[in-house]
């Protein structure tokens, strides 16, 4: 990331390293100076703070169960808790350094709470969100104790991205099963926003590596000490050559495993024996937790024990550096060894891979790479393993090893040109590219979203005016959806607030539903308020009910059997049967099962409907089946015509409610509930404030 902060108009927020104790006074200014000067602001973070947000949350909880290590994964409510404060503290320096008009930019999985933290205090603001490792499929995430408030966090961003298409699917996933959140496609209806989820597979700065490497080959350059010692074995004898493998020290990578491959490799082809090297770097991190203390340990001992097992007197077979080394260093080993071995058992990228790649300046040698690494999405052309497969493991390095060189060149003339072309710069300008176009697409979804001032000339249009009508939809409307649609019944607050209008004078309400008659009755069957139930079969005037249609209901029989077939086949669903319909309830069913059988359903019915004068309405989490002559507008046709009003307030959720808004005189108030495409005027967020709207206007 550092070229793309250089190159930018930004500042980058972060912690020093360095924690408040150790910061006296005259430390802190020198640091704080050298940090303006890297344009850059500072998060003070306290010794625990590091132990229980860093070495602890972050890496002992988020990093292992993100990388599907869940034996090395711990759930302690402190290290949470202080998880929550370090993203309060990032969060407090974003908000006093951010001007209007800035996009932040949130990076990875050590501040997951933030894009939220922002989004609250200033909506106005553009938020963007990627993570650099893997999100894991929803079986393990749901293992997560605080899963619920995570996601929620990471929907603070106007646009998520990962490294591959896998990690973003899997993340979907959780929010519709986790969340319940509506997804289309690879966008989230989240409250008033729309956020757009996508990958953007992240690339290196390839000029710097590859222009490092075309130095390191001239002639005139000095060569450094490393490099000389590696000529040295190099030209004791033909075919000497060197196997690299680079990775941090961290049990994701698979080091153990690529060590034992290796011996596995040097016993099934014996020819190899004092001809090839394993060149090993191992990079020291996170070396106070235990896991990676043991596996310092175990990669000591596997790596002394095969050497002490093949080494002889002229040769031994793995060199293991366990330390970090300069740039020039890299570039030594990156030119001087014929194959890159990465096999990490789970990588959320692994750049590593590419910059090999970018180094061979003569198009020769082979990349050997771990299909488990994000890498070997867009790098088919390197040979690509299964890391747990040893067999895998020694074939593809006999492979690699006798590739003729036109093979060679022609992979990785394929590998260079991508990789060029897909640099770090390109990765982040494609990423605010997407971001800008995901805010005009907020633009339009929130484009009749009611403001303060259109909410005053209704409150004042209903005051003044002679006669009014009401006419509100129930469920989604004045009250949530629930996983029972019997639990929503009406709450004494809500019976309160409709018995204001209903006393009002000179005012008309009435409730129009999907719901059946027998319900709306018992409901309100002691209210004086008018009721339309059954999408527009039923009306109760002066608690009288009349049938506004005359309807058949033989067709009954032969649908529900269907719908008990889909019952049986998707746990969680229910039938709810209805005078004149019937509809299949999903709230509670496998978001993903349910919409394959949604699609099943809608194709099963439409080809018995059409000759049977039904229509199919896909509700919230509901499939219903009706008569095609019934709906909410033609009921609020005919209760238009039986008086003349100067004010009309019609509020809805969803699609069923849009036939009350395309027969609403021009003059009407017509609000959608929810933030979708609508005929309405206006949208507003959800029940809470449809009820606080009413307050105001009665």
């Amino acid at each position: 990331m550092k070229s793309v902060h250089a190159d930018g108009n930004g500042v980058w927020v972060g912690w020093s390293g360095i924690t408040d104790e150790e910061l006296n006074d005259n430390l802190k200014s020198k640091v704080n100076a050298k940090i303006e000067d890297a344009k850059c602001r500072a998060v003070g973070l306290t010794e625990a703070d590091v132990e229980d947000f860093y070495l602890g949350f972050s890496n002992r909880t988020l990093w292992p169960l993100f990388h599907y290590f869940l034996e090395y994964t711990e759930f302690e409510k402190s290290q949470w808790e202080a998880y929550k404060r370090v993203n309060v503290k990032f969060a407090q320096v974003v908000l006093e350094t951010i001007e209007e008009g800035d996009t932040v930019w949130v990076h990875d999985y050590q501040l997951l709470l933030l894009p939220q933290l922002i989004k609250e205090a200033r909506p106005d603001v553009t938020v963007g969100f990627f993570l650099h490792i893997p999100f894991p499929s929803y079986e393990i995430f749901r293992t997560f104790p605080w899963r619920e408030e995570l996601l929620t966090g990471m929907l603070g961003a106007d646009l998520i991205g990962f490294h591959t298409y896998d990690y973003e699917r899997h993340f979907l996933s959780s929010v519709k099963r986790i969340l319940r959140l509506d997804v289309n496609f690879n966008e989230i209806t989240y409250h008033d926003r729309i956020i757009k989820v996508d990958s953007f597979p992240m690339g290196i700065d390839y000029d710097k590596f590859y222009n490092a490497a075309l130095a390191h080959d001239n002639p005139n350059t000095e060569k450094s000490e490393l490099q000389k010692r590696l000529d040295t074995h190099l030209n004791v004898a033909d075919n000497q050559k060197f196997i690299l493998s680079i990775d941090r020290l961290d049990y994701t990578k698979g080091i153990p495993n690529r060590l034992r491959a290796f011996e596995y490799f040097l016993n099934t082809y014996p020819q190899y024996k004092e001809k090839v090297r394993l060149v090993m770097l191992a990079v020291p991190s996170r070396s106070n937790v235990p896991q990676y203390k043991k596996l310092k340990r175990e990669t000591d001992e596997l790596v002394g024990r095969i050497n002490g097992e093949f080494s002889t007197v002229s040769w031994t077979p793995i060199w293991y550096f366990y330390r970090s080394m300069p740039f020039e260093n890299l570039i030594d080993l990156y030119t001087s060894s014929d194959v890159a071995l990465i096999t990490p058992v789970r990588d959320g990228m692994n750049l590593v891979a590419k910059e090999y790649v970018a180094t061979r300046t003569k198009q020769d040698g082979v990349l050997i790479l771990s299909e488990m690494a994000g890498a070997a999405k867009e790098m088919n052309e390197a040979i690509l393993i299964n890391p747990n497969s040893f067999e895998d493991f020694a074939t593809a390095l006999n492979k690699a090893l006798t590739m003729p060189l036109e093979e060679q060149k022609s992979r990785m003339r394929i590998l260079q040109k991508r990789l060029k072309r897909y640099d770090v710069e390109k990765w982040a300008e494609e990423f605010f590219k997407t971001l800008d176009a995901t805010n005009q697409i907020q633009d339009i979804s929130i484009s009749k979203k009611m403001n303060e001032e259109e909410e005053q000339l209704i409150i004042e249009r209903f005051k003044n005016a002679k006669n009014r009508l009401i006419l509100l939809d129930y469920d989604g409307t004045l009250v949530g959806f629930k996983d029972n649609p019997q639990d929503a019944k009406p709450d004494t607050e809500l019976y309160a607030l409709l018995d204001k209008f209903e006393n009002k004078k000179d005012t008309k309400l009435c409730l129009i539903s999907g719901r059946d008659k027998a319900t709306f009755q018992e409901w309100y069957g002691e209210k004086d308020y008018d009721l339309i139930t059954d999408h527009g079969v039923w009306m109760r005037e002066q608690k009288k009910w009349t049938p506004l249609e005359i309807l058949k209901t033989e067709w009954m029989s032969n649908i529900k059997p269907i719908l008990e077939t889909f019952v049986d086949r998707t746990p969680g669903t229910f039938i709810e049967e209805k005078e004149y319909s019937l509809a299949w309830h999903y709230r509670t069913a496998d978001p993903e099962l349910a919409q394959i059988r949604t699609l099943e359903l809608n194709t099963v019915l439409t080809s018995m409907v059409a000759n049977n004068e039904l229509s199919v309405l896909q509700g919230n989490k509901v499939i219903e089946i009706k008569s095609s002559n019934v709906n909410k507008g033609r009921a609020t046709t005919q209760l238009l015509m039986k008086d003349d009003y100067d004010f009309v307030l019609i509020m809805g959720d969803d699609w069923t409610d849009e036939y009350m808004f395309e027969v609403a005189p021009e003059s009407a108030v017509t609000i959608k509930v929810g933030y979708v495409k609508t005929k309405a005027k206006y949208q507003i967020k959800g029940p809470i404030e449809v009820r606080e709207l009413l307050k105001k206007i009665i």
